[in-house]
């Protein structure tokens, strides 16, 4: 029988008898017929329940009363029984409850029933609809469609079935970083861009730009972890010699910050510069501040720079 929110559900649970058969007794005693015997080996004060060793019948609360839903919470080991239970709430259900971008996830739906069972409904009886958030789709089976995040961000699914409704959250996962609308793959975090340039499309975001005219663009500030809409924030490099000590200079830059690796290049000439990894020096940190000395800085004229890299 198709469930609904208000109704009568027939439960039967597997029992050693041929058939089993629908009984409204109002005194539990032996029943027999062509196909079937049911002969209680004990019965209860009133006959309000029967037990053999292979069955138990729980017909009412009282002598001759009707059963109520109340009176079949214990269902195991019941050879048949008619419940009037009443669908009071519907659940939705999604495992787990995350969902990366552009992918999807498979909702599903159980009805809860006023004597706390439960039964579970096709996906495609239930009327699916995205109330919130980055989900692109949801088809008529359930399958929940991500759309692209520039961050992990949550989502809401409905679900509806006859007069009972719920929703169950999700979060989309940020899982690709740089393909978000009209920033993707030009080498900047999504994140980053909607950070200072709100979401595309936006010119000023593109990694060439240099929006606050500090002579560094944005994928050098990204990489740098520069502020890139204040010219006050930039990247800052110099050279000094060594105190005191010859064959030595100094290459101070700033900022200094986690999650990046600074490699101190080194070349003779501009023209046609041969850039070598600094192969002899010592390093000092003092806040973002780093201070690399070339400890063999021979020669008249000496050129650096610094290569930044970020994971």
């Amino acid at each position: 029988m198709k469930p609904s929110p208000t109704g009568f559900r027939w439960i039967c649970h597997i029992c050693p008898i041929s058939l089993i058969s629908l009984i409204f007794p109002s005194m539990l005693l032996a029943g027999t017929s062509t196909n079937y015997s049911l002969a209680p080996d004990t019965l209860d004060h009133g006959g309000l329940r029967g037990t053999s060793t292979n069955y138990t019948l729980n017909p009412s609360t009282m002598p001759g009363q009707h059963g109520t839903s109340a009176a079949y919470t214990l269902r195991s080991g019941f050879a048949g029984q008619l419940a009037d239970a009443i669908a009071t709430a519907l659940d939705i259900t999604a495992s787990p409850l995350t969902v990366n971008e552009g992918s999807t996830r498979q909702l599903s739906a159980t009805l809860i029933f006023d004597d706390l069972s439960t039964t579970p409904l096709a996906a495609t009886s239930i009327t699916w609809s995205v109330q919130s958030g980055p989900l692109s789709s949801i088809s008529s089976g359930g399958l929940a469609t991500a759309a692209t995040v520039y961050q992990n961000t949550p989502a809401t699914a409905q679900g509806t079935y006859q007069s009972l409704s719920n929703t169950v959250a999700l979060t989309v996962l940020n899982t690709l970083p740089d393909n978000f609308g009209s920033y993707t793959s030009d080498g900047i975090d999504d994140d980053w861009q909607v950070l200072y340039f709100s979401l595309p499309p936006n010119a000023n975001a593109a990694p060439t730009a240099d929006p606050d005219y500090d002579g560094q663009n944005n994928l050098f500030e990204f990489t740098a972890g520069i502020i890139p809409t204040n010219a006050n924030s930039y990247f800052r490099i110099e050279a000094a010699d060594g105190t005191g000590l010859p064959n030595q200079k100094q290459i101070i830059f700033s900022p200094r910050l986690s999650g990046r690796t600074y490699t101190v290049q080194t070349s003779t000439t501009l023209l046609a510069p041969s850039w070598l990894t600094l192969a002899t020096f010592t390093t000092s940190d003092a806040a973002t501040v780093r201070t690399v000395t070339d400890t063999s800085a021979t020669g008249s004229r000496r050129f650096y720079r610094v290569q930044i890299t970020r994971p």
